[in-house]
């Protein structure tokens, strides 16, 4: 775990560190003040590389850091923070944007559970309708973007009701002919992780997989319960709750979208941000399958369970096979 940086400590002689704000494997996010701006609140997130990362590869790592900071740099969007600046100090590199004040959806989520409620269908609604809104904007640039890790305590609600999707700590960029790209190395959040961003960067993480933690999102805000991770549910299909057994106040419209979303294989996921908008507000979903049931499983679902720990594991090696491929 990286050392965090005392508070007190000015950071290229402009930010002063004020407080740690959040804390990973690879750094911390900071909230600090802009000396040249004064009042001025920024999150500085820190990035720390593996020091047993070889020489050239972790050039590689921090040439790819500029020149993605560059790109976020120029992002402009309502429902994401701007990136500001970014820079190195030594053995770490530094992405400073705007700092958001107000609650994250995991501590409206908690304060809902709490108190034996659910959040509004209403208000979550208007919530996926901003953050569907920055997902499109980043997934059509022309170098598309992919976040990879949606998930409540990454969407920040401002003081004026504006979302925020706060973190670009897994941003990938989709270069055409090119492996995706990362910024901070990570696999995102298993509950919200989809089954092909497991395995490293072999290049098969596209706006599906965004769609896929949008929907387990959603799901978690809906139900006060996290979706089943993907590797349980690919050992035992059907073992997802409907949403409506569990919070049965949501529309039968929206459950349907959200179980789409969540489709195990990104080829039975919405194709994109427009497709999973208009079946959350304007047409319903098309039927997934399987539903959890208490009547006997097909003989298929049934499987042995050391063969199907065996399938996983298989397309988890091949996973791992076209990466090192991909890095030839």
């Amino acid at each position: 775990m990286p050392v965090p940086i005392k508070t007190g400590t000015v950071l290229r002689n402009r930010y002063q560190v004020k407080q740690i704000i959040g804390q990973g494997g690879m750094g911390c996010i900071y909230l600090a003040e802009d000396l040249r701006l004064e009042g001025r609140l920024c999150a500085i997130k820190e990035v720390e590389y593996e020091r047993a990362l070889p020489e050239d590869i972790l050039s590689e790592a921090r040439d790819q850091f500029q020149r993605e900071a560059t790109v976020l740099a120029r992002l402009d969007h309502p429902n994401l923070p701007k990136v500001s600046d970014f820079f190195s100090i030594r053995d770490r590199d530094y992405l400073v944007m705007d700092f958001v004040p107000g609650k994250d959806l995991r501590e409206m989520m908690i304060e809902a559970r709490q108190k034996n409620i659910f959040l509004s269908e209403e208000n979550v609604l208007d919530w996926a309708g901003q953050l569907a809104s920055a997902l499109k904007y980043l997934h059509t640039q022309d170098t598309p973007i992919v976040h990879r890790d949606i998930k409540p305590s990454n969407l920040k609600l401002t003081p004026n009701g504006l979302l925020k999707l706060v973190d670009f700590g897994l941003v990938k960029m989709l270069a055409p002919g090119e492996v995706t790209i990362t910024i901070l190395q990570g696999q995102g959040t298993a509950l919200y992780t989809p089954l092909e961003q497991y395995g490293g960067d072999s290049g098969h993480t596209d706006a599906r997989s965004d769609i896929y933690a949008f929907g387990g999102t959603l799901y978690h805000l809906l139900t006060n319960q996290p979706p089943t991770n993907v590797r349980d549910r690919f050992l035992s299909p059907g073992h997802l709750p409907r949403i409506r057994e569990i919070n049965p106040t949501v529309s039968i419209r929206t459950e349907r979208a959200i179980h789409w979303a969540l489709a195990l294989h990104p080829e039975d996921r919405p194709k994109n941000i427009d497709a999973f908008t208009k079946a959350l507000f304007i047409e319903d979903a098309p039927i997934t399958q399987p539903y959890r049931s208490n009547h006997r499983q097909p003989k298929l679902v049934q499987m042995p369970e050391k063969i199907m720990i065996a399938v996983a594991g298989s397309l988890i090696a091949i996973s791992l096979l076209l990466t090192l491929l991909n890095n030839f």
